[in-house]
């Protein structure tokens, strides 16, 4: 079942992925360049190299799930702040609009607290 929330945590893997990879292979890459606990309930998205195909790896209470989108036009637009990492961790909000193709480089976003102190 495909529900995703504020409440997950959503890590996007930096490096370009090769789509033929199924469960082990994605999780290989977890593994090996996230350093992440794969059964936390976390989700993982990798992204191929012309950046029109995104897998996202989930584990849910009976077994993993692979989601695969294939966009028809465009590419999927990666954070700036990507380079020289491993990983980005993505906010909910990040994960929707790369997903429905928002640039994000353009999105100002206002405040809405007061920090005390």
């Amino acid at each position: 079942m495909l529900n995703f929330s504020s409440r997950h945590r959503y890590y996007l893997y930096a490096g370009r992925t090769d789509m033929r990879k199924s469960f082990n292979g994605l999780s290989g890459l977890v593994r090996a360049h996230l350093e992440t606990d794969l059964m936390s309930g976390d989700i993982f998205l990798f992204i191929n190299k012309r950046k029109d195909r995104l897998k996202m790896l989930v584990w849910e209470p009976t077994g993993f799930a692979i989601y695969y989108k294939r966009l028809e036009r465009g590419t999927f637009e990666i954070p700036e702040n990507i380079s020289g990492k491993s990983s980005i961790e993505l906010s909910w909000s990040s994960l929707i609009m790369l997903l429905e193709g928002i640039e994000l480089k353009s999105i100002k976003k206002r405040k809405r607290y007061q920090k005390a102190g």
